[in-house]
């Protein structure tokens, strides 16, 4: 008997070889399933063994074995497609002497067919007993050692297939995936919302603080930005008329790789013409709370070790007011850039020379308050200087009417009443350009077309940004990203 690695490889190989020296194809792809093994459960798995047997019905089925015990001259097999598993029974007297030994060159992880009726076992099992077996794809690498329950993190992730294959709730968790998008989409249409699709590289990356990704455009010999946001382009189709608009896009940062950042991640961005950023908070409650009853079955879900509940209103508070009571400043404290510079500074963040009292007051925030706000938080007031998007508050001109959504210490998602003064965006963009040009790697770049667009008139309008990622993590209780991102970016292996 083969023990160890080599000896499976070369075992494996043999079969296959003996399978071709039998004549015929070696990888069919003739073989029609007629139902999947959920199908068959469904229609039949109520019935009893005496009616089974009076029936006798016979499915076709095709899938991969993912468990075997073999008696020699019979064999019970655990065969699983997309929907889930059901055993098969082979048996020399039933497949014949030519079928069964088909069936001696298959291993645990190869894709087979079978055709046969269905029948209770004596543990009253449903199964089928193969009147005909089939190797349809020879899998030439056994299965990990712990495939039954695949727990090797760095194979799950770099090897996601094989995490596919060995741990059902891993499919479950990107099923739910599918159907949360597919719930985003039907909530926006519903709602007279267009869905577009923006460019992915960019003249100018713009439309986030972050750093981007830069690649080259040989024919034109032009450097172009994967984006970092499509915010400035779905503006743009705001200013043409799509007064309702929304993306699920892939967006790139040039950032970290952690369990909760992913450098390549889905943003969803929406835009409504003629609402504030108060409506927003309504539509944001909203959508949560639906998604919640459809992928979570409530209000109330577990995130890692806390307990979330989603039922609206959600807090409300301000940058201000969270920093106070988190990081235990005083008003006087907030008063001024040199108060806060200097408080700031005692509770030992590193300050940069540039940073104004916004810059100052935001990194204090993201220091000491926002992995506090573990219920759901709109937290409100964040100054023009680290808003460059965002329209001016008409009773505090040193803030913006903008939110970012906090749940279980983690932005979930950013919004805004849009700006959509042409002159004091092209401002904002030039103060953008001089943090730029002084280190500033995440500063956005003087955007001309995009204030061109402002210049034709964009209705007043408010926009919303949402980490997909981060809300499938919470609807299936996932604590890292990497556990709802098919195939999450890995520092290569040694």
């Amino acid at each position: 008997m083969p023990d160890s690695a080599s000896d499976l490889l070369v075992a494996r190989r043999r079969k296959l070889e003996a399978l071709r020296a039998r004549g015929g194809v070696v990888f069919p792809n003739d073989f029609v399933p007629d139902r999947t093994t959920g199908e068959a459960r469904t229609r039949f798995g109520d019935l009893s063994a005496e009616r089974l047997a009076d029936a006798k019905e016979t499915v076709r089925l095709a899938g991969r074995i993912v468990g075997m015990r073999d008696f020699g001259k019979a064999a019970f097999l655990h065969l699983q497609d997309r929907s889930g598993r059901l055993q098969v029974y082979v048996k020399r007297e039933e497949l014949g002497e030519e079928g069964f030994a088909v069936y001696r060159h298959c291993d645990v992880g190869d894709v087979v067919g079978v055709e046969g009726e269905l029948f209770r076992t004596r543990t009253g099992e449903l199964t089928v007993l193969a009147r005909c077996f089939r190797i349809l794809t020879k899998s030439l690498r056994p299965l990990p050692e712990k495939w039954h329950g695949l727990a090797d993190t760095e194979i799950r992730y770099r090897q996601r297939y094989l995490d596919l294959i060995a741990n059902p709730q891993a499919v479950e968790v990107f099923r739910k995936r599918a159907a949360i998008m597919q719930k985003i989409r039907d909530y926006f249409a519903a709602r007279d919302f267009i869905e577009v699709e923006t460019p992915m590289m960019q003249l100018a990356a713009g439309g986030a603080a972050a750093r981007p990704f830069v690649t080259h455009h040989n024919a034109l010999d032009l450097d172009l930005y994967l984006r970092i946001a499509p915010e400035l382009y779905l503006k743009r189709l705001v200013v043409g008329g799509f007064e309702r608009v929304f993306e699920l896009s892939r967006v790139f940062r040039n950032e970290g790789v952690s369990t909760q950042h992913n450098p390549e991640f889905t943003l969803l961005e929406f835009y409504m013409a003629y609402a504030d950023y108060h409506r927003l908070m309504e539509i944001t409650e909203e959508l949560f709370c639906e998604l919640a009853r459809d992928a979570a079955g409530g209000l109330r879900l577990p995130w890692g070790k806390h307990e979330i509940d989603l039922t609206p209103p959600w807090k409300r508070i301000t940058l201000r007011q969270a920093v106070r009571s988190h990081a235990g400043a005083r008003d006087a404290d907030l008063a001024s850039e040199a108060s806060l510079r200097a408080f700031a500074a005692g509770r030992g963040l590193a300050l940069d020379k540039s940073w104004g009292a916004g810059k100052i007051l935001l990194e204090l925030f993201e220091a000491f308050a926002e992995d506090k706000l573990v219920s759901p938080t709109f937290v409100l007031g964040y100054p023009v200087e680290v808003s460059p998007l965002a329209r001016r508050n008409p009773d505090d001109p040193e803030i913006t009417d903008r939110f970012e959504l906090y749940i279980a210490g983690r932005e979930m998602a950013n919004a805004f009443s849009e700006l959509n003064d042409p002159d004091d965006q092209r401002r904002r963009f030039e103060a953008q350009a001089r943090a730029k040009a002084a280190g500033d790697e995440e500063a956005q770049e003087m955007d001309e077309d995009f204030v061109l667009a402002l210049e034709h008139a964009m209705p007043p309008t408010a926009g919303e940004g949402v980490g997909v990622d981060r809300l499938v993590m919470m609807l299936t209780n996932q604590s890292s990203i990497r556990d709802v991102i098919l195939f999450p970016l890995l520092r290569p292996p040694a």
